[in-house]
C-alpha cells in the first residue's frame, strides 16, 4: 500500500481561522473594503464617506455611509422605489433610473449637511465629462468613494449610471470615464482614445430603451405587452420616455427630501400561542419551552410507549 501523506492533519485543524461571515456568505470583498475604510492616523478619525450602489431584482439602492467600529453609518440613502413621488412609476433598475437615484442621494446628502446652495452639480445633462472639484469654490465639495461591492466593472454597466447621476448632483467622486458608456479605447498604441457624450446622454434618457420599445412594438407584439406591462398600464409608450426622465430630474432638484411612510398603529394582543392584531388578522407564534418542560414532555412519551407495551402483553 502506498504512503499518504495526511494533509489536514491535528495540528491543522488546530490553527484554523474560520472566515468572516459576510465571506462565508460571499457578500463583502474584505481587502477591497479595507482599502476604502482605512484612514490615516494624522486626520484623527475624520469619517470616510462611501457612496454604496447596489442593484436588487426590482430596484437600484444607494447609500452614502461611513465605517466605525460598530459598523458603517448610513447618512443618507435613496432607491429607485422613490422615483415614484417623480413621475417614474415603472422600470426601477434600468440607466436612467440608476442615473435618478445617484442624483437623488446626491442632492438629499447635500441638502442635509446645508451644500446644496453651494454645489449646484451639472443642472444641464449632456453627458460630457464634469467635476466639481474644478469648479473654483471657497468651500470643497463633498467627497466620498464609490463602493460597488462585488459587481464586475464592466464598460456600460448601470452602477456608473448612479456615480454619474451623483457626480451632477455635486458629489466629488474620484472617476474617470473609461467605463462610461460611449467610451472608446484608443485602436493603437500612442492614439488618442474616443468619448461620445452624446452616447451616454441618450442611455441617461432611456433612448436604449425607446428603440427596443418600438422594435418590439413592430416586430413581436405580445411580446411587448408581456415585457413592458407596466408601463403599458402606466400609459407610458416610446415616445414619452425621455419627457418623463428630464421632468423627473428637474423634480428630484426642487424636493429631494424623504418622505416618511405613516405608521399603520396596529396593536396586538397575546393569549398564549395566538396573537390577535388590531386589523382583524390573526397569527400562531409558538413558545419555546423551557428545559424542564421539554423533559418532562420526552418523559411523558416514554410512559406512554411503557403503557402501551404493557397492554400488548396482558
Amino acid at each position: 500500500m502506498a504512503l499518504v501523506k495526511v494533509l489536514k492533519n491535528k495540528a491543522y485543524f488546530k490553527r484554523f481561522q474560520v472566515k468572516p461571515r459576510r465571506r462565508r456568505e460571499g457578500k463583502t470583498d474584505y481587502r477591497a473594503r479595507g482599502k476604502m475604510v482605512k484612514q490615516e492616523k494624522s486626520k484623527f478619525n475624520t469619517r470616510k464617506y462611501r457612496m454604496i450602489v447596489r442593484f436588487t431584482n426590482k430596484r437600484c439602492i444607494c447609500q452614502i455611509a461611513y465605517a466605525t467600529i460598530r459598523g458603517d453609518m448610513i447618512v443618507a440613502s435613496a432607491t429607485s422605489d422613490e422615483l415614484v413621488k417623480y413621475g417614474v412609476p415603472c422600470g426601477h433598475k434600468n440607466y436612467a433610473a440608476a442615473y435618478c437615484t445617484g442624483l437623488l442621494v446626491a442632492r438629499r446628502v447635500l441638502k442635509k449637511f446645508g451644500l446644496d446652495e453651494k454645489f449646484k452639480g451639472k443642472e444641464e445633462i449632456d453627458g460630457e465629462d464634469y467635476h466639481i472639484e474644478d469648479e473654483e469654490s471657497e468651500q470643497r465639495p463633498f467627497k466620498c468613494i464609490l463602493d460597488i461591492g462585488l459587481q464586475s466593472t464592466t464598460s456600460g454597466h448601470r452602477m456608473w449610471g448612479a456615480l454619474k447621476g451623483a457626480v451632477d448632483g455635486g458629489l466629488h467622486i474620484p472617476h474617470t470615464n473609461k467605463k462610461f458608456p460611449g467610451f472608446k479605447p484608443p485602436d493603437e498604441k500612442g492614439q488618442e482614445p474616443e468619448y461620445d457624450a452624446e452616447a451616454h446622454k441618450d442611455k441617461i434618457f432611456g433612448v436604449h430603451l425607446k428603440e427596443y420599445m418600438e422594435m418590439l412594438q413592430e416586430e413581436d407584439p405580445t411580446k411587448y405587452e408581456a415585457h413592458f406591462s407596466k408601463f403599458i398600464e402606466n400609459d407610458i409608450d416610446a415616445e414619452k420616455l425621455e419627457e418623463m426622465y428630464s421632468e423627473a430630474h428637474e423634480k428630484i432638484r426642487e424636493d429631494p427630501d424623504h418622505e416618511a411612510k405613516e405608521k399603520k398603529g396596529i396593536t396586538h394582543q397575546r393569549a398564549e400561542e395566538k396573537i390577535t392584531s388590531s386589523d382583524g388578522t390573526e397569527h400562531v407564534r409558538f413558545t419555546k419551552l423551557t428545559l424542564e418542560q421539554r423533559r418532562a414532555k420526552v418523559q411523558a412519551k416514554i410512559e406512554a410507549a411503557q403503557a402501551k407495551l404493557m397492554e400488548a402483553d396482558d
